[in-house]
């Protein structure tokens, strides 16, 4: 039998001779023991990582002080009862009774890996393995970026790698809190696994200095990560703030301070103002990025523009203004300040909120006139059909009293006017036969 224990010198001249032959008779005699049942041998499988420790344990229901030994893979004993033939420092022995053999076993490795048999010496002999499994954590976890700096808008691609490990890994994409899903392909070695994920994603400016996340679920470890923050450049977001007056109107004759604020990444280095609709006033006084005109009038109604760009490109916002009498007291439909950015990303709803009720107010106004508008027209076509309806019947009653006192009017007294009437009717009923 492959592993079995030696003499190492002369037998001992005292004790009970012939002790270690027969020993080692019983020893060879094991693995050959047909498999029993087992049924009075409890023990457990065992899962234990790379470089842990295995117990194994070989324990009895119901002891009748027979003989326990446990067997590597190979059928080789590691133990009989408390002694070890097998010359494998790692196997230690932690407790023997007539009910339990225990023994542990230091930094597994994956050649450790199979059944190891416990057997009870009884009639007929009993037999039951368990199973040690070693599991594996990555070796080494590494993420990869297509592109180290990238452009809002643009899709970057990243691939995370867990190497050699058993079983295969599962990876998890996380961009801040957020889970996201990748593409996984896995690559076998002998027995180890290396597997690399792929995850596309399309960045904006929100994702700069966000962290991108790659989690390894394995039963070997535990919160191992790794990760890479996202670097993304954009366009200039542009606003403009008026800094007087603070509140109310713009009134004629009063000043009016605009500042405009630019943010992007790079940052903004041009940065400009302009009117939209006509030429800038002279006496409009532009210092880097404030605007300041000292005395309002009409002639500076319009849309001033303040614009901002880096190296991704170019932004705008809008300042409408709308110069007021002095004697304006009351806040406009509309208010002065409207700021119109570029693009729905630069919306914000909290700087747009006069111009919108001012939106919903001129809202309003139009739904009234289109509803005063069409009762007019309803009220006019009515008095034209009541205009020619009186027009028709005045016409049929005029015709009617035109026959009864035909010739009346062409009379020279009331006499010859009968006469004629009369004449008239007869001539009538004479056409009246003539077209009968």
């Amino acid at each position: 039998m492959a592993g079995r224990a030696q003499p190492s010198g002369p037998a001992p001249s005292g004790g009970a001779p012939g002790l270690l032959p027969l020993l080692l008779l019983l020893l060879s005699a094991a693995a050959i023991i047909p498999r029993g049942d087992g049924q009075n041998l409890v023990t457990e499988d065992v899962t234990v990582v790379e470089g842990d420790v295995a117990t194994i344990s070989c324990r009895v229901k119901n002891s009748d002080d027979s003989v326990i030994q446990l067997l590597n893979p190979n059928r080789q004993t590691i133990y009989f009862r408390d002694f070890r033939p097998l010359k494998d420092s790692r196997f230690q022995l932690v407790n023997f009774s007539n009910s339990e053999l225990r023994v542990s076993l230091t930094n597994v490795s994956i050649s450790d890996e199979g059944r190891y048999f416990c057997q009870l010496y009884t009639d007929p002999p009993q037999e039951i393995y368990t199973t040690i499994t070693v599991l594996v954590p990555p070796r080494n976890l590494v993420i990869d970026i297509q592109k180290e700096i990238a452009v809002e808008g643009e899709e970057i691609e990243l691939n995370c790698t867990a190497m050699a490990s058993r079983p295969a890994t599962t990876i998890r994409w996380f961009k801040g809190n957020k889970e996201l899903t990748g593409k996984s392909e896995v690559e076998q070695w002998s027995d180890m696994y290396t597997v690399t994920s792929q995850l596309v994603l399309k960045v904006g400016r929100e994702d700069d200095g966000v962290p991108v996340i790659c989690l390894v679920d394995h039963p070997a470890v535990k919160d191992l990560q790794t990760q890479r923050y996202l670097e993304v450049m954009y366009k200039p977001q542009v606003r403009v703030s008026q800094n007087y007056p603070v509140q109310g109107l713009t009134r004629e004759g009063e000043p009016l301070e605009l500042t405009c604020a630019a943010f992007g990444k790079p940052q903004p280095t041009d940065m400009r103002w302009l009117r939209v609709d006509d030429e800038m006033p002279q006496h409009v006084v532009v210092s880097g990025s404030n605007l300041l005109i000292s005395n309002l009038n009409k002639t500076d109604n319009g849309t001033y523009r303040c614009e901002a760009s880096n190296a991704v490109g170019k932004s705008h916002a809008d300042y409408m203004l709308f110069v007021y009498d002095t004697t304006a007291t009351t806040e406009p439909a509309v208010h002065g300040f409207t700021q119109l950015p570029n693009s729905a990303e630069e919306l914000d709803y909290g700087d747009l909120s006069d111009s919108r009720a001012g939106e919903e107010g001129a809202i309003r106004s139009v739904d009234h006139a289109v509803v005063g508008g069409v009762v007019a027209v309803v009220v006019f076509a009515m008095l034209c059909l009541l205009i020619i309806l009186g027009r028709y019947f005045a016409r049929h009653k005029g015709t009617y009293f035109t026959h009864e006192a035909k010739g009346a009017d062409d009379a020279a007294d009331a006499d010859t006017a009968i006469i004629n009437a009369e004449g008239g009717q007869n001539n009538s009923e004479e056409k009246k036969e003539y077209f009968i």
